[in-house]
């Protein structure tokens, strides 16, 4: 008794330090969205004053794509409900994802900081969903990732459940080599399912309307594999987005 009253206490440490967490990245994001406003005014109203002056504008750069916001279908008007975040146990999980049956990509995942992402994860691995899935999308320019994960292999996939809001996503938007962050549809927080994507090189991945993107982990080992044997063939075609020249198959997955 006294084993399971300590385990159950140290749970809701960890649930309480996620909640506090999650309470100041909201708050930050908030007030990074204030800011954001502020500045789009005081641009608007150099640009009615300044009739003779240069307006300069910025834009994410030249047919620079959707970063990881692959379409997703709406969900059912009864859609299944995503595993509860305390799968999660607020804690680190490890494994190792096999591509292509050669390469080994060891890593782990922090339940204490996305814990509904991750018990969303960890459920999907266990039930062996994501067996036999492709990476099907692949960019090369402006953003560096490797997008997996839709059972559909086209962008439009996922379970029969979207989950939300966002969680642990860096609020200056750079993502570092080797993050694992969950995919989601453009302005929508709660759009997340299965769809994962790979940071093979540090991306800036500028945050749209509902935020950034759930950084769930990171790649602890085999990067470098990956990088060489599907990242350096680049996109089929040779466009710097799309599915890869090398056909990416997850050929098994652990968790523990």
């Amino acid at each position: 008794m006294a084993a399971g009253s300590a385990n159950s206490r140290e749970a809701q440490e960890r649930l309480r330090r996620y909640q506090a967490r999650q309470t100041v990245h909201e708050t930050a994001t908030a007030r990074r969205k204030r800011d954001n406003l502020v500045a789009v005014v005081a641009l608007v109203v150099v640009a009615a004053l300044a009739t003779t002056a240069q307006i300069v504008y910025f834009t994410s750069g030249p047919g620079a794509p959707e970063p990881v916001a692959s379409a997703t279908p709406v969900p059912s008007e009864t859609p299944a409900t995503a595993p509860d975040a305390a799968l999660s146990e607020f804690r680190t999980w490890t494994g190792t994802m096999t591509i292509n049956e050669s390469i080994a990509l060891d890593y782990e995942l922090d339940g204490l900081a996305a814990p509904q992402a991750v018990a969303s994860f960890v459920s999907l691995v266990q039930d062996g969903f994501y067996d036999g899935l492709t990476c099907h999308r692949l960019t090369t320019q402006g953003i560096f990732v490797l997008q997996c994960g839709d059972p559909n292999g086209d962008g439009t996939g996922g379970p029969d459940y979207r989950f939300g809001p966002i969680e642990n996503s860096p609020l200056d938007d750079v993502y570092a080599t080797g993050v694992i962050a969950m995919a989601r549809q453009s302005g929508d927080g709660s759009s997340m399912g299965s769809q994962f994507f790979i940071v093979y090189d540090e991306s800036t991945i500028p945050s749209d309307a509902a935020g950034g993107y759930t950084v769930i982990g990171r790649v602890t080992a085999g990067l470098d594999a990956l990088v060489s044997e599907v990242i350096a063939a680049g996109v089929d075609g040779g466009a710097p987005d799309g599915p890869p020249a090398v056909a990416t198959t997850i050929t098994g997955i652990t968790i523990e």
